[in-house]
């Protein structure tokens, strides 16, 4: 009854999303103001990112690598436009993983409102965060987890197990620690990694996580996507084009993690970290590159 109720608020969720979102499309498109970005082109990215998304490797980051390259999407509107993209392939996900993945009730709820409560609150506070500092330590730790990941499937270290929900200190822990990465979702440190990690840290089982992070991630995306859809910052066409797509590489990947076996699914976490830990690492490392460079371009006194 209560996986039935969960499923039902995530489609009442994504069903007034794809109003908003429709109905925006469609008022754009009367107006003649319609953005002419490639339908297809983004589709395809959305796909493709979508399906690594499933595995853990937030799209986040490899939709914006793509549409810098291939300079598609205004930076002015990206916030709001990968925001819009992720709603409904996330409510996919969480629809999946929620029915063929049996998490403890508990922990799966507490988790997913740990991370909504860590969102809201966050976005009061997160301005005054410096971006760069939480990126290096990202880094740093992350890569510091993965040693340990590494170490723990080499037989060089005691680490995973089979749980597939927590109690006690490690649930407090996990719901603390999923509060705090609700609040970096504010600065653009997708969920997925650090939650996945800090959850088979806590001795669950490694494909646990997966609803409890697509069931965090789909809960805070309806909102803040309506948000930048009510203020019109968001690029429609592209937003229209995942949503559309965005599912099919969800599908196909999902039907990946549910059939691999429990080791398979250990170096899957491991390589997730370790791509999570570059990207924040190349980050931190680009934006500092374009701080020198507007230093160096500034007139001398």
């Amino acid at each position: 009854m209560l996986m039935l109720s969960l499923r039902l608020v995530f489609i009442a969720g994504a069903l007034v999303y794809l109003y908003l979102l429709l109905t925006a499309w469609h008022r754009r498109w009367r107006s003649g103001t319609l953005e002419s970005t490639p339908f297809w082109k983004v589709a395809a990215i959305g796909g493709c990112a979508n399906f690594l998304d499933t595995l853990g490797v937030g799209s986040f980051a490899v939709k914006t690598a793509c549409y810098k390259h291939f300079n598609i999407i205004d930076d002015r509107v990206l916030p709001g436009t990968l925001n819009g993209q992720c709603v409904l392939p996330t409510v996919v996900q969480s629809l999946i993983f929620i029915g063929v993945v049996k998490v403890d009730p508990t922990t799966l709820i507490g988790m997913m409102v740990s991370a909504a409560l860590g969102a809201a609150v966050g976005a009061r506070y997160v301005s005054s965060f410096d971006r760069q500092t939480v990126r290096i330590l990202m880094a740093v730790s992350l890569l510091v987890v993965a040693g340990l990941i590494f170490a723990g499937l080499l037989g060089l270290f005691p680490l995973g197990g089979e749980a597939m929900g927590l109690a006690g200190a490690k649930l407090v822990t996990a719901l603390v620690g999923n509060f705090l990465f609700g609040v970096l979702m504010n600065l653009g440190i997708g969920l997925f990694a650090p939650c996945m990690t800090l959850l088979y840290l806590l001795g669950m089982h490694p494909i646990a996580a997966f609803p409890i992070m697509m069931g965090s991630t789909a809960v805070l995306s309806i909102f803040s996507a309506g948000t930048f859809i009510q203020r019109g910052a968001f690029d429609a066409q592209a937003v229209v084009a995942v949503a559309l797509f965005g599912p099919i590489g969800v599908v196909l990947a999902a039907y990946l993690v549910t059939t691999m076996d429990l080791g398979m699914l250990k170096w899957l976490v491991g390589g997730v970290v370790i791509y999570t830990a570059w990207s924040m690492y190349a980050a931190w490392r680009d934006e500092r590159r374009q701080g020198e460079a507007t230093l160096r371009a500034q007139p001398s006194l």
